[in-house]
């Protein structure tokens, strides 16, 4: 049995009227620097989103999220960013802004996959609840 991992984690959240600091979870970042993981998973509840604020610019909204896992990858297609360490990276991603786009605080877990765990913590934080049928 391989020995776990410890990763950090943060849940990237959809601000869309900073003034009013009302949001949707809509994406975790996973890191794991022993492992050289680093990934984020981006699902945006369009729906949710819009109940909040329904004069949201979802096409600049997606753009900001879609640049997250182009960030965490590293490289060129992340531009400055991309030459960052991939502690860096994370750090930078995660660091307090006031923007549309914004993280929780920095939380550690531990497992066996990192793929899986990012898997779990959308299903946790960002998918909607699955409702069992009432009797």
């Amino acid at each position: 049995m391989p020995k776990p991992l410890t990763y950090d984690y943060a849940i990237v959240r959809v601000v869309p009227r900073v003034d009013r600091g009302e949001f949707v979870n809509a994406g975790v970042i996973v890191c794991c620097s022993t492992a050289g993981y680093l990934k984020a998973a981006i699902e945006l509840d369009e729906p949710r989103l819009l109940a909040l604020d329904p004069d949201a610019d979802i096409d600049a909204i997606r753009a900001g999220l879609d640049s997250l896992p182009r960030i965490c990858a590293g490289g060129e297609q992340a531009g400055p960013l991309g030459r960052l360490s991939l502690r860096e990276r994370f750090d930078w991603l995660v660091a307090p802004r006031s923007s549309s786009i914004q993280t929780s605080p920095v939380h550690t877990g531990r497992c066996g996959d990192l793929d899986d765990a990012a898997q779990h913590l959308l299903d946790r934080v960002v998918r909607r609840p699955v409702s069992a049928p009432r009797r």
